[in-house]
């Protein structure tokens, strides 16, 4: 590991709060991809109110 000097919780704090944000952000991004091919689905199933 590199030598952060008096800096390091800072930097350790900034890695860590950006991971976690990275990691929200691709569970939030999984979830609604899984919400819309769930919704796809039963638009091919049901076909669209609309048509």
């Amino acid at each position: 590991m590199p030598d952060l000097g008096k800096y390091a919780g800072e930097v350790l704090s900034a890695y860590g709060i950006s991971l976690a944000l990275i990691a929200v952000l691709l569970i939030v991004t999984l979830r609604a991809g899984r919400r819309a091919r769930a919704a796809l689905k039963h638009i091919e199933r049901e076909g669209s109110p609309d048509a």
